[in-house]
């Protein structure tokens, strides 16, 4: 089973594209070692700092499995006012 990755923001021009997929039976911790290795270090930078839904709910514990066909948002802080 495959999960989805949708990228906002600055983590879509550094991924440079707004979604892919990957395949799942992993954590995200292990989704994102992936998507570095497969980006390099801008995306890296974004990742760092980001905040990630899994299937629309807040991800705090990155060492948690991925449920099949999961979506994960990766949301970049936002600024502005």
């Amino acid at each position: 089973m495959q999960v989805t990755i949708r990228y906002f923001a600055g983590a879509r021009a550094a991924a440079g594209r707004a979604e892919e997929h990957t395949a799942g039976g992993r954590t995200l911790d292990e989704v994102l070692d992936e998507l570095t290795a497969r980006h390099g270090d801008q995306l890296a930078r974004v990742l760092r700092v980001a905040s990630f839904l899994v299937d629309g709910v807040t991800c705090h514990d990155r060492r948690t499995p991925l449920p099949a066909g999961a979506t994960i948002d990766v949301l970049p802080p936002f600024a502005g006012g």
